[in-house]
């Protein structure tokens, strides 16, 4: 289940942090919250897939605010995407979002518009993807004796054999089914991003453009949860191109 949130401030212009990916998660936990309890709970188990994900905070027009690369400025229309594969989360955040319009972030008043539900893809095999926010893979190297966790990019091969692993624990939490083996993907542009993801602690990922391959569930539960790692945090969203 996919979604489009467009948004309003109270003033024509708004800053937007670079960082916001934080405020954003903040706020899809507090509307489930508000509706589901329960659920919120189980969302903060460590180390399983919470199976949706968001992407960056976009706006009609952005300008860069001079000497400042903390903040831009967005003007007119504000909007982000949300999807999930589970229909429990959609009910509960989306729920909560029109129990309550009003938004505050990072010291900005919102008003939700509109929420939108979006279309799914007849089919996913073939496609060319483009993320809505960058993709993060992660694994653990020693440096001086001690595990330390380390970012990885679409120039490494772990990249990938990470990426496809991920993603089956995906689709067995999706479909609850032995996931396939049939994945890859083919890189056609790579730009890295740097988010603080919590006060100082930072996330290296990737913006991507890439054609995926294989089935077409396994894929799918990508497309739906996000690809990569952290997706609750916002990472790993991505859209159909072609």
């Amino acid at each position: 289940m996919r979604f489009l949130i467009r948004l309003r401030n109270e003033n024509l212009e708004f800053k937007v942090p670079y960082n916001h990916l934080y405020y954003l998660q903040g706020l899809v936990y507090r509307r489930i919250q508000r509706v589901n309890p329960e659920l919120s709970l189980s969302l903060h188990r460590p180390k399983v897939p919470k199976l949706f994900t968001f992407s960056l905070f976009m706006t009609k027009e952005r300008h860069r605010m001079s000497g400042n690369n903390k903040y831009f400025i967005g003007r007119k229309e504000a909007f982000f995407y949300f999807s999930t594969a589970v229909p429990e989360i959609a009910e509960a955040f989306i729920g909560g979002l029109l129990q309550e319009p009003e938004v505050k972030l990072w010291g900005e008043r919102f008003y939700v518009e509109t929420v939108k539900a979006l279309p799914e893809p007849i089919s996913f095999s073939g496609k060319i993807y483009s993320t809505l926010s960058p993709i993060a893979v992660t694994t653990v190297k020693m440096q001086f004796g001690k595990p330390r966790h380390y970012d990885l990019g679409p120039d490494e091969p772990e990249f990938y054999e990470n990426l496809k692993e991920n993603l089956k624990q995906k689709y067995l939490l999706i479909y609850g089914k032995k996931p396939p083996e049939d994945f890859e993907i083919e890189v056609l542009s790579a730009k890295p991003k740097r988010f603080e993801v919590k006060p100082g602690i930072f996330q290296r990922a990737w913006h991507l453009i890439f054609r995926a391959y294989g089935d077409d569930e396994l894929i799918r539960a990508g497309y739906l949860a996000g690809f990569g790692e952290k997706n609750s945090l916002g990472f790993g969203m991505v859209k159909v191109d072609e």
